[in-house]
This record gives C-alpha cells, structure tokens and sequence, in this order.
C-alpha cells in the first residue's frame, strides 16, 4: 500500500474555522465506481487532495487505500479537521480537490461561494456517543451528568458539527452542560477521554469504535433524536478534475460504503 501525505498546514491551523449553511444532493459521478473494469481507470492520472472531517479519518484512510489499489495512477493526499476550518480554508483558497464535510451547514460554506462542482452528494451519516475512559472513573451514566459541575467534562466547540449536534441534542434532552474545555474538532475531544483529562466527553459513536479499548462508549437514548449529515463534492479549482470526480465515485461505491458501514456509519 502506497503511504499518503497529509496536510501538515491545514491541521495546524484548523481552530480557525467557523460558519453556517445549507445544501443539497446531485447525482453520482460515473467514473471510478465499477472497479470490475480496467476501463474505468483509463486516463485517469493525478494527485488528488482530500479534506475531510476529522471524524472520517480511519475511514478515509482505508478507502484511499482501496482507491489507489483501483487507479495506481492516482496519489491521493488526506487532510483531515474541523469540517467549517477546512471550509473556510478552502474559501480562502487552499489548495484541495475533494471536501468531505460533517455537516450541510460547513458544507454550504463552500457551495455558496460556489466553489463546489454541482451539488454535493450525502454520503453518511453519524450520531454521538458519551466517551469516558476506561473503566469509568467519573461513574458517568446518562446525558445529564455532563451537568454536574463535579465531573470534568470535554465538547467539540460549537462551530463545528459535533459540537453544534452536541448542543442540539443536550436541548432536547434539557440538560445545561458544564463543559470544562471546547476543542476545534471531534478528536481532540476524543484525545482529552483518551489522556484520562476529563471524566465524559460527546463524540461520534464512529470515534469510540476507532479507539477501541482506549475508550469506553455510553449510548444515550436522546442521540436518536438528531443526527449529522455527511457531503462530499469534488471542488471548481479541482486541479485534474477527472481524477477527484474517479475518487468521489469511488467514495460512493459498494467497497466505500461497506467501509463507512464497518465503522460506524449510517448510510443513506
């Protein structure tokens, strides 16, 4: 498997990010989603740069893995952040192919300035989960306790999607949290529960799943309540269009999806 290169710039300066939106879907591209013909990766040549939400880091790992396989001409360089920092940061004009975003509103950042080719496509979706370290120290056990001041408890900041969802559901569920620190995206919460740094944090149930016994998952019913869509879309400044459309048709096909599904995902 060919090693992929991430984008050190765009991880350093993801606490950056914020915004609002709204978006849609489009159809698939045709390229790239059969992988039972040598046909289909014909000419298609490049290198292709992905960002995405830091939630679809192990899986975006193992489908450009799976990419590349298919299309050996094609090298596929990951980004991975808060979905509205990396939104703002292609507005701003960093370099970037492909954007996957953890939700519609960081989504639409990017399709309102029309920088997105078409509309973008749901990809998945995900819902959260209460993370604690392993054998519960903070004897967390339900939703309400991120109110009690006692405990140390971890957010996503709410200008990211875990975050935004994080605050919608803790309104349904009518509980005021106390939380201890706000990070820029999902894994640095999850980085504080894995560290032992705070007793409760809200990630995405996919992010407990990828820490494996690092972390212990708690499953609240208000998470049914509210989910967070994912898009994806192949960007205008796409530097060899045909090969970021080849990865994003790909994304979309039966191996991907078995992947996202493997991992936690719900798909559409």
């Amino acid at each position: 498997m060919r090693a992929r290169r991430v984008v050190a710039a765009l991880l350093a300066s993801v606490a950056l990010g914020v915004g609002l939106g709204a978006c849609g879907r489009a159809g698939v591209p045709s390229g790239g989603v059969d992988g039972d013909s040598a046909s289909t990766t014909d000419g298609v040549v490049g290198e292709v740069t992905v960002l995405a939400a830091a939630s679809l880091t192990e899986s975006f790992e193992r489908i450009a893995a799976a990419f590349e396989e298919q299309y050996p001409q094609v090298s596929i360089t990951l980004g991975f952040g808060g979905s509205s920092a990396l939104a703002q940061q292609i507005r701003a004009g960093a370099p970037a192919d492909v954007f996957a975003a953890a939700s519609a509103e960081s989504m639409s950042m990017v399709t309102d300035d029309g920088d997105a080719v078409g509309e973008p496509v749901l990809l998945a979706r995900n819902r959260l989960e209460i993370a604690v370290p392993p054998g519960n120290p903070g004897a967390v056990t339900s939703l309400a306790d991120l109110a009690d001041h006692a405990r140390t408890i971890a957010l996503c900041a709410t200008q990211v999607p875990c975050g935004a969802l994080a605050e919608e559901l803790l309104g349904y569920a009518g509980v005021v949290a106390a939380p201890d620190t706000l990070e820029v995206d999902v894994r640095a919460v999850l980085t504080k529960v894995r560290l032992g740094e705070v007793d409760a944090a809200l990630v995405y149930r996919t992010d407990v799943r990828a820490a494996g016994p690092a972390v212990e998952g708690i499953p609240f019913p208000e998470s049914a309540l509210a989910a967070n869509d994912y898009f994806v879309t192949v960007l205008t400044g796409a530097r060899v269009p045909a090969a970021a459309e080849a990865f994003t048709g790909f994304v979309l096909s039966p191996p991907a999806r078995e992947i996202l599904a493997d991992a936690g995902f719900e798909l559409p």
